[in-house]
């Protein structure tokens, strides 16, 4: 393999690994908000039927809206960004001799001789986007989002429909063909997997160990379930007790 091709795959693959945050988080909330839907419609004792409708609705309009606010807070950082950059273009034209002088002192800190530092300094300012760049790093650390928002949106809202699919599928299936099996408990093991699945990725994201990524987003998985039952079958005991 050629070194261009070597650099064209690395290139490949940060592509990929840049969106993964937003898979992981998009396939968790979807994951959890759907299967918490099923578990609080199965504790109010509701139909298939009305699980599969509930279901859709929370998977389509929640997704929406999560892909809704990835989008409005990447074009947020995008336009902070860009207005941080132009203060800093302000400034570095009133006083080119600070500007010239933060990296100075920045450089000079490095173990550099004077005449390295000077070379440094000189390179960078004879730049603007450069110097710019370098003085929000040092003065700021304000960094842009290089990527597209609305790719943003869509690797979030595709994640969070096709992880979130996965606690109605078996409901799906039993509407088309009837398999006349307990539901729930099927519906539980396969998004127990898509759990694992995302705290798996969600473990490369963070750097943190797959068994504690893994273990994290089972227990939120558990705990939301739980919850969603019981203020299911709740509700559902309550309004059979009045009517």
């Amino acid at each position: 393999m050629t070194k261009d091709e070597n650099i064209k795959q690395e290139k490949t693959a940060l592509s990929r690994s840049s969106y993964l945050s937003e898979f992981v988080y998009g396939g968790l909330d979807g994951c959890v908000t759907t299967f918490a839907v099923v578990s609080g419609a199965v504790g109010a004792g509701l139909e298939s039927s009305i699980i599969i409708i509930l279901g859709f609705a929370n998977l389509l309009a929640d997704g929406f809206a999560m892909s809704i606010g990835a989008y409005l807070s990447s074009r947020s950082k995008i336009e902070s960004y860009d207005n941080a950059v132009k203060l800093k273009l302000k400034e570095i034209e009133e006083d080119p001799f600070a500007g010239r002088q933060k990296i100075r002192a920045h450089y000079a800190g490095k173990d550099l001789d004077e005449e390295q530092v000077n070379s440094i300094v000189s390179i960078i300012s004879a730049d603007k986007d450069l110097w710019v760049s370098e003085l929000l790093n040092l003065d700021d650390n304000v960094l842009t989002e290089k990527r597209p928002p609305l790719k943003i949106a869509t690797v979030t809202y595709v994640s969070f429909i096709a992880i979130g699919l996965i606690p109605l599928l078996v409901y799906v299936y039993d509407y088309i063909s009837a398999i006349g099996a307990n539901l729930f408990l099927i519906s539980s093991i396969l998004t127990a997997a898509g759990f694992a699945l995302i705290g798996w990725l969600k473990s490369y994201v963070t750097e943190k160990s797959v068994f504690k990524g893994i273990t994290e987003t089972l227990l939120l998985g558990l705990i939301a379930a739980l919850v969603a039952y019981y203020v299911g079958d709740l509700l559902e005991s309550i309004i059979r007790t009045t009517i």
